[in-house]
């Protein structure tokens, strides 16, 4: 039972224990093995099945974005990997996971007090699980990444080992602390500069000053000026097609005269799931405009919509992004979770996980032109965003920047799981650390092989792929 499970409290001595009887069920060194079973479900399957309820015309995009590389496919493919380690044994030490902890799901954010954080950014498959795979997703990204930038296996190791090894010394130090300092804590990016290691020199330093610098400019100002432009006299967004097409461009007018309305309804009803001095400013603007925007790798398909508003005139914008929010990839082998609604599955793991989140992140249901329900949740389009480039890192600056992401997955899953049992499961020393550098290396072998199939599927025209 997790030790946060309310009504239950172990003191330390018993969560430790509890973790340390773990390794008596799953040692450490075991986590290097992968071996896919021989009754593994087709990969191209799999993905075809999770775009079955997508916009049909959209499921030929993400198809072409995920065989851009080997690296594009594994963003889009975190139900792939969701079924292999669902087939594998587990700690059984629950945290809430991301569930898709990948490299580039870790980025610069803006906090409400406009401090600039590296934290967790994507959680549209968060759910309660066992920590341990979230940590795998992120050691499988980096051996990934660094085989598109021709690291060598010697360098490879070193990435991994350095990101689980920051993971398993941030969980035993948060492990020493209180409940209210582990809360408190987030990643503060005036630190970053300190934790450089000595030997990444100063061309590696000014990058980091220039992405630090950039991910301030990228705020919704910015993205209103990129996105919008002024049609007859009026604040419209800009037509991008097949990438951001207006509702009016999408649809005859009956119909989109009744998406328009639900849309709104979506809206006015999502502003109840935030607090109410939110809530009072979300009501000083007025919705302007509303486009269908196709977003990411694996989020491609699913229904995304921008959100124009304006307070006191066209130079106050607010522009938001309701997303469609579909059941966790990981519901089949972690457990459904207890929200009725996924966009509120995916805004309180979101609240979890991070250390400070977006004002004006909220949930929804509704009910779209074929009068199905589902279920949204809403936030700024782009707020003071940064992402990784991975492909101009070198070996030691992913090390770097994966041991950045290892202390951050680790504070994030020591905030709702047990983080006691989980620092005493890893230990002192480095057998896991040594575990996931093996287990990386096998799992990108078959992502390269997953890879394949679905390149095989579209040149033999069993699935369309296109580019845009």
């Amino acid at each position: 039972m997790n030790a946060t499970t309310p009504g239950v409290h172990l003191d330390r001595h018993e969560r430790a224990t509890r973790g340390k009887a773990a390794r008596a069920r799953v040692p450490r060194s075991s986590h290097a093995g992968f071996e896919p079973p021989a009754d593994r479900p087709d990969p191209v399957e799999t993905i075809e099945r999770q775009s079955a309820s997508r916009v049909p015309e959209l499921v030929p995009i993400r198809y072409g974005r995920m065989l851009e590389s080997p690296f594009r496919f594994y963003r889009g493919a975190a139900s792939i990997m969701a079924t292999d380690l669902g087939a594998a044994p587990h700690t059984g030490l629950v945290a809430q996971l991301c569930g898709d902890a990948h490299l580039l799901n870790f980025r610069l954010l803006a906090s409400p007090e406009r401090r600039l954080v590296f934290d967790i950014n994507d959680f549209d498959e968060t759910l309660p699980g066992p920590w341990e795979w979230d940590v795998k997703r992120l050691a499988a990204s980096l051996v990934i990444a660094g085989r598109a930038n021709d690291f060598s296996g010697k360098q490879r190791n070193a990435v991994v080992r350095g990101t689980v090894r920051a993971y398993r010394d941030a969980m035993r130090g948060f492990a020493g602390m209180r409940n209210l300092d582990v809360w408190y804590t987030h990643g503060d990016t005036d630190r970053l500069r300190e934790l450089l290691p000595e030997g990444v020199g100063k061309s590696a330093r000014n990058r980091m000053s220039r992405a630090l610098a950039t991910a301030r400019t990228r705020d919704s100002l910015q993205a209103y000026q990129k996105l919008t432009k002024v049609i007859d006299g009026e604040r419209r967004i800009a037509p991008d097609p097949p990438l951001i097409v207006p509702l009016g461009d999408l649809l005859p007018g009956v119909e989109r005269e009744t998406l328009e309305r639900q849309i709104r309804l979506l809206i006015t009803r999502y502003g109840l799931s935030l607090p109410s001095d939110r809530r009072h400013l979300l009501e000083q603007f007025r919705l302007v405009d509303i486009a269908r925007k196709v977003v990411g790798v694996g989020s491609v398909g699913t229904r995304c919509w921008v959100l124009l508003l304006l307070g006191t005139d066209d130079r106050d914008p607010l522009l938001l992004q309701a997303k469609e929010a579909d059941q966790s990839v990981l519901a089949p082998y972690a457990g459904a979770g207890k929200y009725d609604n996924q966009g509120e599955r995916v805004v309180s793991g979101q609240r979890l996980m991070q250390a400070t989140s977006d004002i004006f992140l909220g949930w929804e249901r509704a009910t779209g032109i074929d009068g199905l329900q589902r279920d949204f949740y809403v936030r700024q389009l782009r707020d003071w965003k940064g992402i990784a480039q991975p492909e101009l890192m070198t070996p030691m600056q992913m090390e770097f920047f994966g041991s950045i992401c290892g202390t951050t997955l680790a504070r994030a899953h020591a905030r709702s799981g047990d983080r006691i049992a989980i620092a005493a499961y890893l230990g002192s020393n480095d057998s896991f650390d040594r575990a996931l550098a093996e287990f990386a290396e096998l799992y990108a072998d078959q992502n390269e092989r997953d890879f394949q199939a679905l390149a095989e599927a579209a040149r033999t025209g069993r699935v369309t792929a296109e580019t845009a």
